[in-house]
């Protein structure tokens, strides 16, 4: 099969070049090139847009748990939860008690996730991703009972590159 160009960009005389010829070869770099090369192939590319731990948290996409109630718990690092998960597994009102019958509060959901975390990353060993599993009174309904959740907590960098822990639903990443 043969495809028409309009200029002859090694196209043959009837002006045609075969299909298997449309081959991109790339140009040879010439010492003075290879010279300059930066040493970081993505040196001099501007990022299109950057979403900071900062900004998630201003924004609300994540819920910093505050620095002393995390070293409590026995985490030495930046502990936040998504609003998801938070929602799920930390939210809890006077209605919610009431409606309930319960005797909650969120000091004591947030407690319970950061202590169930911390035992589930020190099961995991050196992983920088785990599974928490913890019980609790769902939010909503009419269900009195502890139910079994999952949570993820995954370790990574924050914005400076330092350690931080963030813990999430398991279909959050």
């Amino acid at each position: 099969m043969t495809t028409p160009f309009d200029n002859d960009g090694g196209a043959g005389p009837d002006g045609t070049v075969s299909g298997d010829a449309m081959r991109w070869v790339p140009a040879q770099r010439t010492e003075s090139a290879l010279a300059t090369a930066p040493d970081d192939a993505w040196a001099g590319f501007q990022p299109v847009d950057a979403y900071s731990r900062a900004d998630a948290i201003r924004d609300g996409v994540l819920v910093p748990v505050p620095e002393a109630v995390a070293r409590e718990a026995g985490l030495r690092v930046p502990v936040a939860l998504t609003a998801a998960a938070y929602a799920d597994c930390v939210a809890w009102s006077e209605e919610d008690d009431a409606r309930k019958g319960t005797c909650q509060d969120e000091a004591g959901r947030l407690w319970d996730v950061l202590t169930m975390t911390r035992y589930a990353m020190r099961r995991s060993g050196r992983s920088s991703r785990c599974v928490v599993e913890l019980y609790r009174i769902p939010r909503h309904g009419s269900g009195r009972a502890a139910r079994r959740t999952l949570l993820v907590a995954s370790m990574g960098p924050g914005d400076a590159g330092e350690p931080v822990l963030t813990v999430m639903l398991p279909d959050e990443d």
